[in-house]
């Protein structure tokens, strides 16, 4: 294993010092996340995910899920509907030290007009001549999670699969790996996500005979095909379970995430490194109803002799009975918020439940 990783990270430095191109904010469709809860507490679950989202924001926490089986899905609406996010995922426990996930993500926009060929040859509009087209962003994580031999410690992989399609103008694939690790020490939880560990590459094939003569009309210059290059990120958290009374307790997170594809407008940014953190807490009343909200996404927006601290606030609900779980979170609000709120709705199920205490008396 660690041969393979070795000659997967020298090819992935050959591609991205010879062909690739580094994107800023590359597959950022990826970065929206995945799951009310997480949403709620602003992303900040690295350290807590242990269900089957975890395929997603860490898949070490995949080894934490407490069922056999784990399904699950979501469906959010973006820019007044206009943009669509859908999710489905689903996980199984391999005995008692080992779990295989899949998570399936679509951002799109459908319905899109197409007025390439709105004129026909004759200088006449001809709406009957309007096609339509969708574009959007797959991407299939296949995840492995397993215990290691330090107590507490477990690891987990990604390997995804990236399409992009921009109806019959251009197309995208790609691939990719992220790698995480979670800790348990006590109450206290830590969680690493090293996302496109060897950079994911993305390679665009471009259909020029569609946009050819628009392009040249207009003055712009023609696509070519190319690799575009996805930095890796690293994404750190802690967390703590603090027990108040009988019925409730709180457990509440900090995220940090460290980016290397160039400046961005967050909080500590220069040309080789970004810092964005996280914060997210979640209480909790007899395991049933969840009260969960965070901050994130702040940023450093240039206004003329100064700069503004923007920030996104969240907020959420969730339900756990007989191990169906209905989540809901409300983000985009506050004054801070640059687009309408989002209403987000997610659904799990897990089932053939597993005999935690035996689990445990085997440790």
């Amino acid at each position: 294993m660690p041969k393979i990783i070795s000659l997967i990270f020298i090819i992935s430095c050959f591609f991205v010092n010879s062909y690739g191109q580094i994107r800023i904010y590359s597959n950022e469709f990826l970065s929206i996340g995945i799951g009310a809860k997480a949403l709620a507490m602003s992303n900040a679950v690295v350290a807590s995910s242990n269900d089957v989202y975890s395929g997603f924001w860490n898949p070490a926490g995949l080894n934490f899920i407490e069922n056999k089986y784990e399904i699950a899905a979501m469906h959010s609406e973006y820019f007044a509907g206009i943009a669509k996010f859908d999710y489905l995922g689903t996980a199984y426990k391999i005995g008692d030290s080992s779990v295989i996930a899949g998570s399936l993500i679509r951002f799109g926009i459908d319905n899109i007009p197409n007025t390439l060929e709105l004129i026909d040859e004759n200088g006449n509009i001809d709406y009957n001549r309007i096609s339509y087209f969708s574009t959007a962003d797959w991407a299939f994580l296949l995840s492995y999670a397993k215990k290691s031999l330090i107590p507490g410690l477990s690891y987990g992989i990604n390997a995804k699969i990236i399409f992009r399609n921009q109806g019959e103008f251009a197309k995208a694939f790609g691939f990719g790996f992220d790698i995480g690790l979670k800790y348990v020490k006590k109450k206290w939880l830590f969680g690493a996500n090293l996302k496109d560990a060897t950079s994911t590459f993305n390679a665009w094939f471009y259909n020029t005979d569609k946009l050819k003569e628009v392009f040249i009309r207009t003055g712009n210059e023609i696509p070519a095909n190319s690799l575009e290059i996805t930095m890796p990120e690293l994404i750190t958290g802690v967390s703590r379970n603090f027990k108040l009374s009988e019925k409730f307790s709180l457990s509440p997170e900090i995220d940090i995430d460290v980016s290397f594809d160039g400046k961005k407008y967050v909080i500590i940014s220069s040309k080789a490194v970004s810092i964005d953190p996280y914060f997210g807490t979640e209480l909790n009343f007899k395991n049933i109803i969840f009260f969960r909200t965070g901050v994130g996404n702040f940023a450093q927006i240039p206004d003329f002799d100064k700069k503004t601290l923007n920030f996104q606030p969240s907020i959420g609900l969730g339900i756990n009975i007989l191990n169906f779980k209905l989540d809901y979170a409300l983000t985009d609000i506050g004054n801070q918020s640059v687009a309408l709120y989002s209403n987000v709705f997610s659904l799990s199920y897990g089932f053939n439940k597993l005999n935690l205490k035996k689990q445990i008396h085997n440790r």
